[in-house]
């Protein structure tokens, strides 16, 4: 399929921008290539710089979960910008947002916006070592928590997509008190709070995987770090930037029944504006400025826009149903992902996490960085440009999670299995 305008629109961006992209995963270099340029959407669709359309599931890495430009959204917006765009003071607008986030997420007491899934990392857990008096921070191989210099190690996600080091310019001062453990290892983790646990703030982690494909967790294995934290004082954090609204209504903490300590939030609450957040029990959110020592602050946190298409974007998904008939068409779409690859021999291992999905090209179960690493990459690339070529736009990396939205109806769903068992049969040429 010819691209020749967004080849255009490419070599002009890269002699102004690093790359000719804002954020590495979309240069493609994890499928080869060009990467497309978008020229709009609508409900579950993309259309490029060149007109061709797409069933799209990326939705702008998760927050879209009423799909492109609903008409809610759209009308509340197009009356909130001509109220103004930012005021740098108080709103009610933040009021009522944070009143939806503290009665859908079971660990939040309180809360406090601020601009990208990166700060609300950042944020927690600085607040994690002001409340705990520590400094060491326990992550997980393969969890991305944005790219904050500290969190930035065995960091998956964009990282592995590129073949990047954990990147330099990340001294190793900055991650001197970051101890790595793997994703579903609890004999691991049970070592290393042996070893260092009277040090240790927090625990973070994504509490299914999303950056490193979707992995879920083991059972008894989110347990097991809640009572290893609750043994040593130290505190969980629940990075839910991409599973907060996406599990379930109130998260992998809700659909799992773990109850972190401290959760980041992003993505949906923003509906598809920039926004994060970080909220957990009144006692620890007390600590945060000015309420408490522990300073953070942000000229456009809290923004009306952002705030708007979140309240809007929360209330929807709240209605008795919506959030069920997603998962359902999930579950559909993903039965008809593997009788396709059944169809043709190729061997795929899938993940589901209410409305966010993923597929390896392996033949055994993924469970960790390790086992993801071993997927088949380069047939994922040729499968990709294949599905590209057939009308569905899926993330440019083995590496990253797909998703679901409220308008990719069972007719788009049948369009896109049909399509998927075309590009396998591509693949498999």
């Amino acid at each position: 399929m010819p691209y020749p305008k967004s080849e255009q629109l490419f070599q002009a961006a890269q002699r102004v921008i690093p790359g000719g992209v804002n954020s590495p995963v979309r240069a493609f270099r994890g499928v080869g290539g060009q990467p497309l340029f978008i020229d709009h959407a609508n409900g579950p669709y993309l259309y490029d710089a060149d007109g061709h359309q797409y069933i799209d599931y990326v939705l702008s890495w998760g927050p879209l979960i009423l799909g492109h430009a609903h008409p809610t959204i759209v009308t509340a917006l197009q009356h909130a910008v001509t109220r103004g765009t930012s005021y740098g003071a108080p709103t009610a607008l933040e009021t009522e947002l944070a009143e939806l986030v503290c009665n859908m997420v079971p660990s939040a007491e309180q809360v406090r916006f601020v601009n990208s899934g990166t700060e609300a990392t950042m944020s927690v857990l600085r607040l994690a070592r002001a409340f705990t008096g520590r400094s060491k921070i326990v992550k997980l191989t393969g969890n991305y928590h944005g790219h904050a210099d500290f969190l930035l190690v065995q960091a998956g996600s964009g990282v592995a997509t590129l073949a990047l080091p954990d990147s330099p310019g990340v001294p190793a001062a900055a991650i001197h008190d970051t101890l790595i453990a793997p994703f579903n290892d609890l004999a691991t983790m049970t070592t290393l709070f042996d070893q260092f646990g009277a040090q240790i703030a927090a625990l973070i982690l994504e509490p299914v995987a999303g950056n490193m494909g979707v992995v879920l967790p083991q059972v008894g294995y989110l347990q097991g770090l809640r009572e290893l934290c609750d043994k040593h004082g130290a505190l969980l954090v629940f990075d839910e930037v991409m599973t907060g609204f996406r599990v379930a209504r109130g998260g992998a903490q809700e659909y799992y029944n773990i109850l972190p300590d401290l959760t980041a939030l992003g993505k949906v609450i923003g509906g598809g504006l920039p926004v994060g957040a970080y909220a957990g029990r009144r006692e620890i959110m007390q600590q945060v400025a000015p309420a408490g020592p522990m300073y953070q602050a942000g000229t456009l946190s809290g923004n009306p826009l952002a705030m708007t298409a979140g309240i809007e974007t929360l209330k929807a998904i709240r209605e008795p149903g919506l959030f069920e008939a997603m998962v359902a068409r999930v579950t559909w779409l993903g039965d008809g992902i593997r009788q396709a690859a059944d169809a043709v021999g190729v061997p795929i291992y899938q993940a589901q996490a209410g409305t966010m999905f993923g597929m390896f090209f392996s033949s055994q179960p993924v469970t960790d960085w390790t086992t993801a690493a071993q997927s088949d990459t380069k047939r994922f690339a040729r499968f990709f440009h294949a599905l590209l070529n057939e009308g569905v736009y899926i993330a440019p990396s083995q590496f990253e999670a797909a998703f679901i939205s409220t308008v990719h109806t069972d007719e788009v769903i049948e369009q896109t299995i049909a399509a998927m068992r075309r590009a396998f049969e591509k693949v498999m040429a």
